[in-house]
C-alpha cells in the first residue's frame, strides 16, 4: 500500500531561502530514489518561511529508506531542521 507524508515546515523569514534551497536539492535527489512515486514542495501564499511537503512513496519501507539516505541527513536532518521554528508531519496510509 502506498504510504504517504505531508510536512509542514516554518522558519524565519531570513532563514526561508536556505529552507528553500535544501528542499528543492532534496526533491531533485528524493525523485531519483527507486521507491518515491511523488515529492512536491510549495512555499505557503502569504506566509514567509512557511513550506509544505507532499510525498508518497510505494509503501513504508520506501520512506524508510529516503529517511536513512545520505542526501536525508544531510539536507533536512543537518540543514533544514536546525533553522526550523515549527514542524509537523503527519503519515498515512493511501486508500
Amino acid at each position: 500500500m502506498a504510504y504517504a507524508v505531508f510536512a509542514h515546515y516554518r522558519c524565519e523569514p531570513a532563514d526561508a531561502e536556505i529552507v528553500r534551497d535544501a528542499l528543492t536539492k532534496m526533491r531533485e535527489h528524493t525523485r531519483e530514489e527507486p521507491a518515491n512515486l511523488a515529492y512536491e514542495v510549495h512555499a505557503e501564499e502569504g506566509r514567509p518561511g512557511g513550506f509544505v511537503l507532499y510525498e508518497v512513496y510505494e509503501d513504508r519501507a520506501g520512506f524508510d529508506a529516503h529517511a536513512a539516505a545520505d542526501h536525508f541527513a544531510e539536507l533536512i536532518i543537518g540543514t533544514v531542521r536546525p533553522l526550523l521554528t515549527e514542524r509537523t508531519v503527519t503519515f498515512a496510509e493511501v486508500l
